[in-house]
């Protein structure tokens, strides 16, 4: 488990710095956008994170039991995606945000702020992945989706004066969002539950074996 939790973080570096880099590009041509029109592209991301996560999760954990335990399955795919993606795109985001003591600092949990619209996209994931589950998928996708919801929390904190040690620290803290949460979420966390697993990536750019059951 330990080598291939090594090996997917390293091979994971070149997307997750192109994903860190493009948040910057955005931050760079959206700086200027008030805090509500953050708040709402938040809202958009993030959920749209959860969703991936959760699907990715479940489908992991379905591919590896044959006949999961329902109960014991949504609360994998459930539960666990909603905690990471709001470590990923919330509670990291807010510590970078704290020690660089940017102006406007808040933390925004998204399953209880707007639970109403994070939550079923959770439930909504595990459900899909239940009956088609599948981690064929982009990685560059789940990146991009994973580093913008953490861009608009951290966006929602800032003025208009930004240094470039902030922008520095902002590309290093998109990068750090996003790659040791995503590694976790979609392999570690599903294959805990499983005995005699043989862990794989669930990206595009590796094929699992078990995948082929799709």
């Amino acid at each position: 488990m330990f080598k291939t939790v090594f090996q997917e973080l390293k091979e994971h570096i070149p997307f997750t710095f192109l994903g860190a880099t493009s948040g910057i590009i955005l931050f760079l041509l959206l700086k200027n956008i008030p805090y509500g029109a953050s708040f709402k592209l938040f809202y958009v991301f993030h959920p749209l994170h959860v969703l991936l996560s959760s699907f990715v999760t479940a489908s992991m954990y379905k591919l590896h039991r044959k006949s999961p335990n329902l109960f014991k399955f949504f609360l994998i795919g459930v539960v666990g995606p909603l905690l990471i993606a709001t470590i990923s795109d919330s509670i990291i985001p807010f510590l970078g945000e704290t020690i660089l003591r940017l102006p406007h600092r808040e933390l925004h949990l998204g399953f209880i702020e707007r639970w109403y619209i994070v939550n079923p996209m959770a439930f909504l994931g595990a459900t899909l992945a239940y009956f088609m589950p599948t981690t064929k998928f982009p990685h560059s996708a789940h990146i991009l989706i994973s580093t913008w919801a953490s861009l608009f929390h951290v966006m929602m904190s800032v003025d208009k004066t930004v240094s470039v040690f902030v922008y520095s620290s902002i590309l290093l803290l998109l990068f750090l969002s996003d790659w040791i949460p995503c590694c976790f979420s979609d392999i570690v966390f599903p294959l805990l539950f499983v005995k005699g697993h043989d862990a794989g990536c669930t990206c595009h750019h590796h094929q699992h074996k078990d995948t082929e059951r799709t």
